[in-house]
């Protein structure tokens, strides 16, 4: 068993830790099973660091598993997309990918033995008669007119279902438990329902498929898993969970454990809601940076590493603790990066410089280190000319009182190299600026000029050397910490006109060539990320990650 790094509080490994010790648990088995009905956001990866994280912790095994019961609404695209996720948090699962489509035989024999004991029946009432018998939260249901079938024309009736003798919605076979039963999740709920769909793995062997509750305890059971953990919304289930374990023939009894779901600000993490955002051409598909899908974390420039700790720290309880800031999911990420990513200059607004006193042919290059506090990282080549681009935020002609860039008259240091004297501003007829002519103080290199103080320090690029580059600045894609707080109105009401922003930008040279998914910080910018769809040899697309700036580290310190 790993050590625990953090201190955050999770219950569930804490009640493992105590069965293991008192040796009331075995090996430990959980699964993450996922329906392939689109792919993976922020939410899934708690749950993937939580079940693959508790099996790595305790020496057990975590199966990944598709609960593959609804063909209409899933695809091979998602299943893929699944599996490199969770490959990409460094996840490895258990044996071969499972499929809840491999029981089907299995889970059919149940339900035919459920119908020889008694307990479940074929049904004719249509949705619309089986909402209105079924009662309400205060009200109890009333029994089916078909309830009371007899055992075998109910096993004809749902072989002929199966073999596709029936339309679809025109009858289902119902477990017969409780229409009573103050829980409405017991009052005979829909074990199997005609569905005449292909399916992306038995074809078109089947016409029934059997509903998410019949099928997911009873796969828990046929893998051995021991600890069956889900998030609070599945809480009433659990009673109906253990109904089936107890009146089935299953090989072993999985436990139910519910945990609290991540509730991320300014974040939707509806799979129906994503999609549509998806299906409308709001986004760029699924793994679209602004996307909360951990395909589009990991374009934007999120690391494996950033949302695993991001999981850890946020904990795992059963209270739900509302919204978690999302500046404490970007405080991981800018973590991991100051750590790992190597820096380099990019200029975003680029406005032209001429160094009047600078030769048109000079030259020098300087070597800069690719990281201030690694020596493992190659050192990079930065080459230092007459004419250079600036960003256009770092000149004013007319600066307030703390404005420590350039203005007329004034001197700031580049990055790494001397200090210049804003000499001249150069406009076009429409009075634009388009270039400024400044001097350098060649006395300045590695050194504060004699006499006086200089404050700021800019990057910049040498323009003959300079890469161009396609900036994509990414923000918050809703511009309301909850955007469907208000289940009456339209969500996409709340959507940030600004979530994307493209620029075109000069790079210094050491980025020529940079391959898909390179991470790095362009100094006094923020952090950004190759785009790995976008970026070729000859075109570089980087996808702003995030900026510089840390709320949660401030709002950690002042708590």
């Amino acid at each position: 068993m790993t050590s625990e790094t953090t201190s955050a509080p999770n219950f569930i490994r804490n009640q493992i830790r105590e069965e293991v010790e008192a040796g009331r648990q075995g090996k430990i088995i959980t699964r993450f099973p996922p329906e392939p009905n689109g792919f993976l956001h922020i939410g899934h990866a708690k749950s993937i660091c939580l079940n693959f994280g508790l099996a790595e912790q305790f020496g057990g095994d975590c199966h990944l598993r598709f609960d593959d019961t609804n063909p209409a609404k899933e695809e091979q695209a998602y299943i893929d997309a699944i599996k490199e996720d969770v490959n990409w948090l460094g996840f490895e699962w258990a044996g071969p990918v499972r499929f809840a489509s491999d029981y089907f035989d299995q889970l059919y024999a149940w339900a035919q033995h459920l119908v020889r004991e008694g307990k479940a029946y074929v049904d004719d009432l249509s949705p619309e008669e089986m909402r209105e018998y079924r009662g309400t939260l205060t009200e109890a249901g009333r029994p089916s007119p078909y309830r009371e079938r007899g055992v075998e024309e109910n096993l004809d009736l749902l072989e002929r279902m199966r073999v596709g003798e029936f339309a679809e919605g025109e009858k289902v076979l119902r477990a017969r438990i409780d229409m009573a039963a103050p829980n409405i999740n017991l009052r005979d709920p829909i074990l199997y329902r005609i569905r005449h769909a292909h399916h992306h793995q038995t074809g078109d062997q089947w016409k029934i498929y059997p509903s998410y509750d019949f099928t997911h305890g009873q796969s828990d059971a046929i893998e051995g898993v021991t600890h069956s953990i889900c998030t609070l919304e599945f809480e009433d289930h659990r009673p109906l969970y253990e109904w089936f374990l107890d009146n089935l023939p299953v090989p072993a009894r999985p436990r139910q454990i519910e945990f609290a779901r991540l509730n991320l600000n300014y974040t939707l993490t509806s799979k129906r809601k994503l999609k549509l955002l998806v299906d409308e051409g709001i986004v760029d598909g699924w793994d679209d940076p602004r996307m909360p899908t951990i395909s589009g974390m990991r374009r934007r420039g999120y690391t494996p590493a950033s949302i695993r700790k991001f999981c850890e720290m946020i904990g795992v309880t059963r209270a739900d603790g509302g919204l978690v800031d999302i500046a404490m999911l970007t405080h991981a990420l800018r973590s991991d990066l100051e750590d790992n990513a190597p820096r380099a200059m990019c200029v975003l607004k680029p406005l032209k410089v001429v160094l009047t006193n600078v030769a048109e042919d000079h030259e020098e290059v300087y070597e800069v280190a690719g990281h201030p506090a690694r020596e493992d990282m190659a050192v990079r080549r930065v080459p230092f000319t007459r004419e250079i681009y600036i960003d256009h935020d770092d000149f004013m002609e007319e600066p307030p009182k703390k404005f420590f860039r350039l203005a007329p008259g004034k001197e700031v240091r580049l990055r790494n190299s001397y200090v210049i004297r804003c000499d001249e501003v150069v406009k076009g007829a429409d009075g634009e600026i388009e270039e400024l002519r400044c001097s350098v103080d060649f006395d300045t290199l590695g050194k504060n000029p004699e006499g006086r103080k200089v404050k700021g320090v800019i990057h910049w690029v040498s323009a003959p050397h300079g890469v161009p580059v396609e900036v994509r600045l990414y923000d918050n894609l809703f511009q309301v910490e909850q955007p469907d707080k208000d289940k009456d109105a339209d969500f996409l009401e709340h959507l940030n006109p600004e979530s994307l922003v493209t620029v075109q930008g000069v790079a210094e040279p050491s980025l020529a060539g940079t391959a898909p998914e390179s991470r790095f910080q362009f100094e006094r910018v923020g952090y950004f990320c190759t785009d790995r769809h976008a970026s070729s040899p000859d075109r570089l697309v980087f996808n702003r990650t995030v900026g510089l700036k840390d709320t949660w580290a401030k709002i950690k310190k002042k708590g």
